[in-house]
């Protein structure tokens, strides 16, 4: 039997914390998703003056990259690149760049998905509320 690690609550706080405060130090106004390993939300903050649509897609980015155990921009990539019938991949929506897997020891724990800014720049938030848990 194998042992594999988890996300706990007090994680999720110190992911959505610092990436409201990443968002917060750049006038960014976005939605903040955070899913499990089954691409299940844990965690949605939509920061004053976000659009209400990033709301639908914070969580699709997040959950893409759970699922896929891979940043969604992989997915926006593939696509752009020609191969469009990806389009119809089961169970992903959010195929967009913004979504950030939380890996640790090859083992997915969860992603962070946002939306609201260039999707770079989701990305980035993604990105330093992960590092907040020293991943």
């Amino acid at each position: 039997m194998k042992t594999r690690h988890a996300l706990e609550y007090a994680d999720v706080k110190k992911i959505a914390a610092a990436a409201e405060a990443e968002a917060a130090s750049n006038g960014w106004a976005v939605t903040i998703a955070i899913v499990d390993d089954g691409g299940h939300l844990l965690s949605l903050q939509r920061l004053d003056g976000a659009a209400p649509l990033s709301s639908h897609i914070a969580p699709g980015k997040a959950r893409t990259a759970a699922l896929g155990r891979r940043e969604s921009k992989f997915y926006e990539d593939t696509i752009n690149g020609g191969r469009t019938a990806f389009l119809t991949a089961p169970f992903i929506d959010g195929m967009l760049e913004g979504g950030v897997p939380i890996m640790k020891d090859g083992q997915c724990l969860g992603a962070v998905g946002v939306s609201g800014v260039k999707s770079s720049e989701d990305a980035q938030i993604a990105r330093a509320g992960i590092a907040a848990i020293g991943l």
